[in-house]
């Protein structure tokens, strides 16, 4: 059975790389009907927090992400280092210099694997230093626990970035010194920003929680995570996590650097959001108008026909509320370019007074029967439509685009709307 571990240090947030790699853990175990376990790495007792740690477990749960067993952390099993430590200075194949432990590397011989992503790597001994095995603190080093860690967890398949390339000869030598099997390795590549270098601060957001934050979904990171540095052929991007499981197999990983493009997880959260129910972005959008600071202050059912209108023009959480502030308040924002060029000229002032009476008298204030009353005015008046309908949508919303202006008059209800245009007449 396939067994794979993910093993975040609580150090810092989950960054969006470290994620990536989790997920490909995740995908290969449940792809293969194995195991996903995750272990703390939490040595760092300076900068180790619990914050941190909280935070790396509620992000990987928000990405589906769940894990066999109980969390293993390596602050507990400081013994288990120390005994292994004990057993490779028995057999000399190690040495204390002061409190430290030092593995003795023989120079001279080849260190081979096969990669799973990369094919077959050779590394000699020659370029690998010796290597300490416990600090003169007591604890112990990364490649050390790592290897003891990875054997008593009984792990067979090691999925982690390409920038561990060259940790895993070091760790070979320590796996056939301490008599443990030696698991598969698959090193994915990193994930680059647009200009080819690593993923940092100044390329945007890098903690999953901040993503979260932007008003992205869970399921469309995923979709698209999973993206790079990954192809499951024919062009298919948008997919279901069931199929994504059932596609995804590491062998098929890319050897080269996959580029994160902010646009292109934009576009596919645009895609998730617009095939959603009104109901289902419903919650999602009231705790991100909360989490702003600003309240809806409408019954549920006028918020659904809003989602209804604009969910297939949003592309994140906050785009409702930007593009919709003019059905729930009064002081709304305004585009003042389109307010100088469709309602500061006499005649769009005119054609709005002309429009007034007749929504007035209009019996069924229904989309349908706006729009016919506003295309017979416009006949009527040898008047091209937009004329009517640039002026109006200005005059009620305060901004040049959005949802069809009609739908949109017929939620925003009579009298606001008359409200509004009569107030855009009188300016």
């Amino acid at each position: 059975m396939v067994r794979v571990r993910f093993a975040p240090s609580p150090t810092g947030y989950l960054h969006i790389g470290s994620a990536r790699t989790a997920l490909f853990n995740w995908l290969y175990a449940k792809h293969t009907g194995g195991k996903f376990f995750l272990r703390i790495e939490d040595t760092d007792k300076v900068r180790s927090k619990d914050e941190y740690l909280e935070e790396i477990l509620a992000s990987l749960k928000w990405l589906f992400m769940d894990w066999d067993g109980e969390l293993e952390f390596q602050s507990k099993r400081l013994d288990l280092y120390k005994k292994y430590a004990e057993e490779l200075l028995k057999k000399g194949l190690a040495y204390k210099e002061g409190e430290a432990t030092i593995f003795k590397v023989v120079s001279g011989r080849p260190v081979s694997f096969e990669d799973i992503v990369h094919g077959k790597i050779t590394v000699s001994t020659e370029e690998i230093k010796d290597q300490v095995l416990i600090k003169s603190d007591g604890m112990p080093t990364y490649n050390f626990a790592c290897v003891v860690d990875d054997s008593a967890m009984q792990i067979t398949h090691i999925i982690r970035g390409d920038d561990h390339i060259s940790n895993t000869p070091k760790q070979i030598l320590l796996y056939e010194a301490l008599g443990f099997s030696i698991p598969q390795f698959a090193h994915i590549p990193l994930i680059l920003s647009k200009d080819g270098g690593r993923l940092s601060k100044r390329h945007g957001a890098t903690g999953i929680f901040e993503y979260k934050n932007m008003g992205f979904l869970p399921s469309a990171l995923v979709n698209y995570l999973t993206l790079v540095g990954w192809s499951p052929g024919e062009d298919r991007e948008i997919m279901p996590l069931a199929e994504i499981i059932k596609l995804f197999d590491v062998k098929d990983v890319n050897k080269t650097g996959a580029i994160f493009d902010i646009d292109k997880l934009t576009w596919m959260n645009g895609q998730y959001m617009a095939a959603m129910k009104a109901e289902e972005l419903l919650g999602l959008i009231k705790n991100q108008a909360s989490a702003a600071g600003k309240n809806l202050a409408v019954p549920d059912d006028m918020i659904l026909k809003v989602i209804e209108l604009y969910k297939v023009r949003m592309k994140t959480l906050p785009d409702f509320m930007s593009m919709t502030d003019h059905f729930f308040r009064d002081d709304y924002s305004v585009e003042e370019k389109g307010v100088e060029k469709y309602l500061t000229p006499p005649e769009s002032r005119k054609i709005l007074g002309e429009f007034v009476p007749r929504l007035e008298k209009l019996g069924d204030f229904k989309h349908a029967a706006i729009e016919e009353i506003c295309r017979s005015m416009a006949v009527e008046m040898g008047l091209k439509v937009g004329a009517i309908i640039h002026p109006t949508r200005v005059a009620i919303s305060g901004k040049t685009t959005g949802a069809g202006l009609f739908e949109m008059m017929e939620v925003l209800g009579r009298p606001k709307v008359i409200e509004r245009m009569k107030k855009a007449v009188s300016r």
